[in-house]
């Protein structure tokens, strides 16, 4: 191949990933603009629900008691706590045990054991439905008035959660609410910080300004559902609600919608988790969500059948963001073939090897976004400070390209068949 060949094919695939990244940060913009606008909610008769937090666990016992500890202190009541301990080898069940015997009104135990066991979130949280049902402890109660909660057993709820998410309940057609996700050991490092930067930008920016478009995402911790709403996605023989999919938040948030449900999102109240703090735990973490997502391509003949059009193509773009990640993660090599080829023509030809163009046209294309991502952080975590929270969110980009990691080690696994839950292991 000859210089000129490589040069021209270097400039392809640098157009073409900036072209990627000129769409993303087009959609980017629009969301960010739509989610400033203000949110109205629904209001109508109160009614007293019953709030029904269901924690999937396996081998929780460094982060479970904090989690109950602060379920059953909530202000609220008519709330109660279902532990699926999913045949969890460490001391799981027994700390959940004795929160039975100390809030016997507010905390049950559901022992799951092998060979049906441990076979991911969804058929643990399939299987909390069923036992909530057969046990007896929703008789007399209107589908329509029990809101199930997941919360991860790291998950620390806000105390006024109940309060602030109830209102959305009001309308009746509102299937789900997912509230606000941060890290409580935040403090402890960048990579900490940085993870909460993350949810916080998702929350307040793209999980905002889907509540107009009609898109809200339900997540794995904090999602709040309508009975009546997780009634309608059981199966014909009788399967629960979730999917096995590794990704089973996702797949559940888009068949809410497809079945004619409103999901909304709450930005007054969150759910606080563990942040990860090992780079390869983390990237093992992001491997499942990512092939989770691939696995959700299912969705869309669903989607564009069920989804009216403007919902349907946000989330049909959500879909497509595994391929896009992909694409993005050739940019540094494209950048590096199209510079070396332009490098060794000005030697050839004679021209300055340094053009200011290499490092401007670079530091817009990726760094722009981050002044608007340290404002929405800085309102957040006040603290901080607007300059430090816009220099961290320089770094916050770079942290991006764990994303890449992740998403080809995901291909990877989809690809050799490798379905097992990787587990996020708790400290």
């Amino acid at each position: 191949m000859t210089l000129n060949e490589i040069v021209i094919e270097g400039e392809l695939l640098v157009w073409a990933s900036i072209a990627i990244i000129v769409m993303a940060g087009c959609y980017n913009t629009a969301l960010f603009l739509i989610s400033r606008r203000g949110f109205r909610r629904s209001r109508g008769p109160r009614d007293q629900r019953l709030y029904v937090f269901l924690l999937a666990c396996l081998n929780e016992e460094k982060v479970l008691a904090e989690s109950l500890a602060r379920i059953t202190a909530l202000p609220a009541r008519n709330t109660l706590a279902l532990v699926i301990d999913d045949a969890s080898d460490d001391r799981t069940g027994e700390i959940a045990g004795t929160a039975c015997r100390a809030e016997p009104g507010k905390v049950r135990l559901l022992r799951r054991h092998l060979p049906n066991a441990r076979k991911g979130k969804g058929a643990a949280l399939n299987a909390g439905i069923q036992h909530l049902r057969s046990s007896g402890l929703l008789d007399g109660r209107d589908p329509r008035d029990v809101i199930v909660c997941v919360v991860d057993a790291d998950g620390r709820l806000d105390p006024h959660v109940v309060q602030a998410v109830d209102p959305y309940f009001d309308n009746p057609r509102t299937g789900g609410t997912q509230i606000g996700v941060r890290m409580y050991n935040r403090g402890q490092g960048l990579l900490a910080r940085l993870q909460d930067m993350e949810f916080v930008i998702y929350g307040d920016i793209f999980q905002s300004a889907r509540r107009t478009i009609g898109s809200v995402g339900m997540g794995g911790n904090g999602q709040f559902m309508r009975l009546a709403a997780l009634d309608t996605l059981m199966g014909p023989d009788g399967s629960g609600p979730w999917s096995d999919s590794l990704t089973e938040d996702l797949d559940l948030g888009v068949r809410l919608i497809a079945h004619g449900w409103t999901n909304q999102h709450c930005t007054s109240a969150a759910v606080s988790q563990q942040a990860v703090l090992d780079v390869r735990r983390l990237v093992r973490q992001r491997s499942r969500w990512f092939q989770g997502h691939l696995q959700s391509a299912g969705l869309v003949p669903l989607i564009v059948r069920e989804v009216p059009t403007r919902p349907a193509l946000d989330l049909l773009y959500h879909l497509s963001s595994p391929v896009l990640i992909l694409l993005t993660s050739l940019l540094p090599l494209s950048f590096l073939v199209a510079v070396g080829g332009t490098v060794a023509g000005s030697v050839e030809a004679g021209r300055p090897l340094i053009h200011p163009m290499w490092v401007i046209g670079p530091y817009v294309l990726s760094f722009t976004a981050a002044y608007v991502y340290g404002w929405v952080y800085s309102r957040r975590e006040q603290g901080l400070g607007l300059a430090r929270a816009i220099l961290l969110s320089h770094v916050f980009v770079f942290y991006g390209y764990i994303w890449f990691a992740a998403g080809w080690w995901g291909l990877w696994r989809m690809l050799t068949g490798k379905q097992t839950w990787l587990k996020t292991a708790r400290t």
